[in-house]
């Protein structure tokens, strides 16, 4: 199963190269379905201008639709990153039957890291879960990204020496 489950995530951090090279934060995710793949979204917040615009709401909706039924109880949705609280309440509301995550969110992450959802005993579904799958690979993405932003935000407010007479 782990083998499959690497497979699988290789295809969500394709879906969050794809964020990265449009500039938005590189988080990608699948919902996979028997075994083919149903839906898949990326980031795409900064332009939309949409805050629900997170990967894994764009590939529930992509599977959703695929499907034509709200219900994706057979499926299994990757990701790269720990959901966040409105992405982990989508996944209940979905009834996903297992999420699969790379990296861990210690900040934001609802799956385990500041509360869990998923496993919440008093909502009516509970969605099985796996997380670390490529781990290293999800997080480095991640840290590249975050700090390529950091160095672009330093070097934009430093000028060179000529520049300041």
């Amino acid at each position: 199963m782990a083998d499959r489950d690497e497979q699988w995530m290789c295809y969500a951090l394709n879906e969050a190269y794809t964020a990265a090279r449009i500039g938005e934060v590189p988080i990608g995710a699948i919902v996979v379905c028997g075994d083919r793949i149903i839906g898949r979204g990326y980031n795409v917040r900064e332009h939309t201008h949409d805050p629900t615009g997170h990967a894994e709401i764009i590939a529930l909706r992509q599977a959703a639709q695929s499907l034509g039924a709200w219900r994706l109880r057979d499926c299994d949705l990757y990701v790269t990153l720990e959901p966040c609280p409105m992405c982990a309440g989508a996944i209940v509301q979905a009834r996903i039957r297992a999420l699969i995550y790379g990296a861990s969110d210690p900040k934001a992450g609802y799956a385990g890291s500041l509360y869990d959802v998923l496993a919440d005993t008093r909502l009516n579904h509970r969605t099985t879960v796996t997380k670390g799958v490529l781990a290293q690979q999800c997080g480095a993405l991640l840290s590249t990204f975050f700090r390529s932003l950091r160095t672009a935000r330093h070097c934009s407010h430093t000028s060179a020496p000529s520049e300041r007479n």
